[in-house]
């Protein structure tokens, strides 16, 4: 047998190959893994091998994540960054700050602030206009389902106290139906159509700076879950179709086509043309993401009983559907007859439940077909339909960063749903015990894409950092291999690439070496863990 390029030796190795699970050596010849063992690989070494030696590290397949958005956050990595914080203060300081050192910037662009920093989770327009009254600024929240507006950008807008709510969200408003300065979902277009149109040099640099930062936390692929027009925001896939062509596409990455919730089955051509138009070298466009809702804070997920109100009683409320039921049916089993994998934005109990009747439609009349189909987020999901993703074939991608306590759950969600209902928020455990295959994603930049952190939530349901010893329904937590193979093999399944997410023989050299052995490490610690080495196909792409 021909010596290896690279050989990993002195364990351990975690392969998330059932078949084999542990081992304390790996050979790499080329792009692909040729031997996964113990002593014997040493025998593949030769005078131009490198070694690496793992002692008191972990050798793990690379992480991939199913539900990410990198362009965009790449792009918001320049603008006006208001992560990090919930100190109201500090926001308008670093708008200030920003504004100030970009006199010649049109627009104030960017985002992360936290709802849980205003009371209701509404900021106004007034506290920007303090700092920035003469030019037009429009700020996401963290979660990218609002806006944060001042007065400028309103008026731009021509948004009025007369300006009637868009079918797809809410205009926030003062007690004489002026706009406040928050604007929900699909109002958030209204303004943010008029931010001048980023360049395509500006979307590849966001791409390749993300890449480079999902690279350092031991990522290899993903799944950019919007490709398209999207809340004024432009289509980003002229980004992964340069960088595939001229070799600067280091990642693994599947592309989730927009569906236009405004229209209906005329644009699946339109969508058949897009997947062959754009897919190239290690970048494929075959899914199509389907916004089914919205989110609980702003209560425009979509429920299958009313959210409540702040006395506990129920309102007139259950939220969005943003497709018809009836015709998401339709439009599923077509999209699937055609090859498609349907990626649906799914987060209240009823727009889960619509998404799997889609699923099942479409699995009646064209048969299982493989296509892979999965709903992200499932902040609640009824009891009834656990048993349905198994059942179905469709796959839970979880975001497991959010199944924890802190302000935004504890103020703005919780309450509103009741007892019996926040308890079904999140049901990892349930959904495993019921047979669903689990993928693991961040949705960064709504949250953090790092994979530790999301495992260490995955696993111990705190958030590393919380100050309290307070679980969030303790009964949903699932070990560390469920975790790492959802975040692994999990993901790799949703993303098509099924020669990845495990290290076995025959696979691409994915992999992701980890500065300690997590698996033998007590389960609090694991956030603690950083990344040493990043590999694609055998080529390093990060060292720390």
């Amino acid at each position: 047998m021909a010596k290896a390029d690279l050989v990993f030796t002195r364990g351990p190795v975690f392969t998330v190959d059932p078949a084999r699970t542990r081992a304390s050596s790996l050979a790499v010849v080329g792009e692909r893994i040729v031997a996964v063992g113990h002593d014997e690989v040493r025998e593949l070494i030769g005078p131009g091998t490198e070694v690496v030696d793992l002692t008191g590290k972990l050798l793990l397949p690379g992480f991939q994540d199913a539900h990410v958005h990198p362009v965009f956050a790449g792009m918001e990595l320049a603008e006006c960054d208001l992560t990090g914080t919930v100190g109201v203060d500090e926001y308008l300081d670093r708008v200030g700050s920003y504004a100030r050192a970009h006199p010649d910037a049109e627009w104030i662009t960017g985002g992360g602030w936290s709802m849980e920093s205003f009371d209701g989770g509404l900021p106004t327009r007034r506290l920007l206009d303090a700092v920035v009254p003469d030019r037009p600024v429009l700020l996401s929240n963290r979660d990218h389902h609002g806006a944060w507006a001042n007065t400028r950008a309103l008026e731009l807008a021509g948004i009025t106290a007369g300006t009637p709510d868009p079918a797809d969200g809410r205009i926030e408003r003062e007690p004489d139906g002026t706009p406040s300065g928050m604007l929900q979902e699909g109002a958030a277009a209204l303004v943010a159509r008029l931010v001048p149109e980023s360049t395509a040099a500006d979307r590849l640099a966001g791409l390749l700076r993300a890449q480079s930062l999902l690279h350092s936390l031991g990522i290899t692929g993903w799944q950019d879950a919007l490709l398209g027009e999207f809340s004024g925001r432009p289509d980003p896939a002229d980004a992964y179709v340069t960088a595939a062509r001229d070799g600067s596409l280091t990642a693994r990455v599947a592309g989730a086509l927009w569906w236009d919730r405004t229209r209906g089955a005329e644009q699946i051509p339109e969508l058949v043309d897009r997947r062959a138009a754009l897919s190239t070298g290690r970048f494929r466009a075959g899914s199509v993401k389907i916004m089914q809702d919205g989110v609980a804070e702003n209560f425009t997920a979509a429920m299958t009983a009313p959210y409540l109100d702040g006395c506990g009683c129920a309102t007139a409320n259950s939220g969005l559907s943003f497709v018809d039921p009836g015709a998401l049916r339709g439009y599923v089993t077509e999209l699937d007859a055609l090859g498609f994998q349907v990626h649906f934005h799914a987060l209240g109990d009823r727009a889960v439940r619509e998404a799997l009747d889609a699923v099942e439609a479409a699995v009646e009349a064209n048969g299982r077909r493989g296509n892979r189909h999965h709903l992200a987020h499932l902040q609640v999901v009824h009891p009834d339909d656990l048993t349905r993703f198994a059942a179905l074939g469709a796959v839970a991608t979880i975001q497991p960063l959010w199944a924890a306590h802190e302000p935004q759950m504890d103020e703005l969600t919780i309450p509103f749903l009741g007892p019996e209902r926040a308890a079904w928020q999140y049901p990892f455990g349930d959904l495993l015990r019921a047979g669903a295959t689990l993928a693991a994603g961040s949705d960064w930049p709504v949250s953090s894409p790092d994979p530790l952190a999301g495992l260490h939530v995955a696993v111990n349901r705190r958030d590393p950092e919380a100050s309290d010893g307070r679980i969030f329904y303790p009964e949903q937590r699932v070990d560390l291999s469920t975790a790492l193979a959802a975040y692994t093999a999990g993901a790799a399944h949703v993303n098509g690439l099924d020669d990845t997410g495990s290290l076995r023989p025959g696979n691409l050299a994915d992999l992701v070496v980890l500065d300690r052995d997590i698996l033998t490490a007590p389960p609090e610690e694991i956030a603690e863990a950083s990344v040493e080495r990043t590999y694609v196909g055998g080529r390093l792409v990060h060292s720390a």
